[in-house]
């Protein structure tokens, strides 16, 4: 029987919370995050919204739009990852709606759209940066706005003089959430991409035209005016340190993202197949379309391999045009297998892309019941995963069999949705640092909560440990007397990288106390992530009294 699109949109709907919403705590944080978890915090606290700071000192390098939204959600909802979290997944949100609205539109099929939405959210990137307190998902997912409505604007005769406006808006909050990556990487290739199509005009549209720019302009640089006028020679310093980090930092080969197919996860096959343009353009059902997306991802990729540092999370804005180019050879080969008329090199792509998922569902289902499994996920919940990635490659199965490739798409949702309902809690655990140790539990004590935290000046804190210590961690000099004495009592924050010892004249000047020891390293100890620089201890430093234990013998044990 059947699935109306109503039902299927509805069950896209459901499909899209739980992608983003679903064990929104469960993964651990990163650097990005605690980043903007930290400036957001300092926001809150020291009231600098319009100047960020990150431990103290000024945070200018990212547009402050999502540390806004981290500022407005800490004011409410204070030291909740999970909360910080769920406006991320709202941006995963927009940019589903409009990735979907924009298929729809190009292509002039809803089911075309659907298929292009569930490749964009069995993406593990899409579903990672939906799920993270960061800047990458804001400029990306306003963008994707920015692109429908212009899309709109540029095809009718109608509506424009509004669609125009708004997507002015949509530009300049993408501007302000991350600068010009997303114009870069998403607009300019979209636009190459559609030049050439004879339904675009702008004839008459012009001043609606200027009037998108205008609002684009004031929405996206009025901060960086107030800043230019405020701390004009720290702008020019973090300009000129961001534009040294794009040409000295990471810097790869242009080739480096030749594997770009293989962040499409289960439809890394098709993606990769889509590239065979003297074959599709000939071939495929939705040539349109299949030319529009597959100009848009090249150009995408081309413009991101021109630039010196390259990393393979630089991709997630390829995604969502990658997945309008998978869902157009997963639409021609529904199309194509229910008439019968398939060639064989369609009925071999489909055969090989459903043995390749049929093998990684059993794998999976099996491996959950390995040694490992056994001390991270309970018997019931191991069962019901199994017995649902059991059903998933039972049901790609029957795709084959009954040559329905949209079969193969609701099976691909449902191990993501398993993945993410069921699994994310015990995935973390497996890969998770059973020794760690808060460094919170040190200084968020009663008799430590009000003591000013600093580290030795010679060594570098790690943001990682401001972020976990909820509070800043300022560098002080321990040679300078005088500076230790107006700060003292203090708690000093110690790592195990730290090389310089503590000096004689501090010692001879003060009592030190240990408050305890931590170890925030996310990975286990035979990692080769793991890191001296988020393990160590924290001392109380104050003035010094009369028959206490020796200072010496208390900084030994802390070492």
């Amino acid at each position: 029987m059947k699935t109306s699109h109503s039902t299927t949109l509805a069950i896209l709907v459901i499909f899209t919370l739980v992608t983003f919403f679903a064990n929104t705590g469960a993964l651990p944080t990163d650097i990005m995050e605690e980043r903007n978890v930290v400036t957001a915090r300092e926001m809150v606290s020291d009231g600098n919204w319009l100047v960020p700071t990150m431990n103290g000192q000024l945070r200018l390098e990212k547009p402050p739009l999502p540390t806004w939204v981290a500022g407005a959600i800490e004011a409410v909802c204070p030291n909740n990852l999970g909360a910080q979290r769920l406006a991320a997944g709202a941006m995963g949100c927009l940019w589903t709606w409009f990735l979907f609205l924009t298929a729809r539109y190009i292509a002039r099929r809803t089911d075309y759209a659907i298929i292009a939405t569930v490749v964009f959210l069995t993406c593990y990137n899409t579903v990672l940066m939906g799920r993270s307190a960061t800047w990458d998902i804001y400029c990306h997912a306003l963008m994707m706005g920015a692109i429908y409505l212009l899309l709109r604007a540029l095809n009718e005769e109608r509506d424009y003089r509004w669609q125009l406006p708004l997507a002015g808006l949509f530009l300049g909050l993408s501007w302000l959430s991350k600068g010009p990556v997303s114009f870069y990487t998403l607009l300019l290739p979209f636009l190459l991409s559609i030049v050439t199509l004879p339904s675009i005009t702008t004839r008459g549209k012009w001043p609606y035209l200027g009037i998108m720019l205008g609002v684009a302009v004031v929405v996206g640089g009025w901060w960086y005016a107030f800043l230019l006028i405020a701390h004009g020679d720290a702008v020019t310093a973090v300009m000129a340190k961001e534009t040294g980090a794009w040409t000295n930092h990471n810097v790869r080969p242009w080739w480096y993202y030749w594997r770009f197919f293989l962040e499409m996860g289960a439809w890394a096959l098709p993606a990769l197949a889509s590239l065979a343009l003297t074959y599709w353009k000939h071939h495929i059902t939705i040539k349109r379309t299949y030319l529009i997306t597959i100009c848009w991802t090249v150009g995408s990729l081309v413009l991101l391999s021109l630039m010196p540092e390259k990393k393979m999370r630089y991709l997630l804005p390829s995604l969502a045009p990658c997945a309008l180019l998978v869902a157009c050879i997963l639409t021609h080969l529904k199309d194509t297998l229910a008439s019968g008329k398939a060639d064989r090199f369609v009925r071999t792509l489909f055969v090989a892309q459903s043995v390749l998922l049929i093998l990684v569902m059993l794998g999976s289902a099996v491996a959950l019941f390995g040694l490992h499994a056994a001390s991270v996920i309970s018997v019931p919940m191991r069962l019901i995963a199994a017995a649902l990635l059991s059903f998933a490659a039972c049901d790609t199965m029957r795709a084959v069999a009954s040559r329905q490739p949209m079969v193969q798409v609701r099976a691909v949702a449902i191990v993501f949705a398993t993945a993410e309902l069921l699994l994310l809690p015990a995935i973390t655990k497996a890969v998770g640092n059973p020794d760690s140790h808060s460094i919170a539990l040190a200084v968020g004590t009663p008799q430590t909560q009000e003591l000013p935290l600093f580290h030795d000046q010679r060594t570098p804190i790690r943001i990682e440990l401001v972020y976990n210590a909820q509070r800043k961690i300022q560098p002080i000099d321990l040679n300078d007397v005088k500076e230790v004495r107006a700060h003292m009592p203090f708690a000093l924050v110690i790592t195990a990288s730290a090389k310089a010892p503590i000096p004689t004249t501090l010692l001879a000047e003060a009592d030190t106390c240990p408050l305890g020891y931590f170890d925030n390293n996310l990975h286990r100890h035979s990692n080769r992530h793991y890191t001296d620089d988020l393990r160590g201890r924290v001392l109380l430093i104050k003035g010094k009294q009369a028959n206490n234990p020796s200072s010496q013998a208390n900084i030994k044990q802390t070492r």
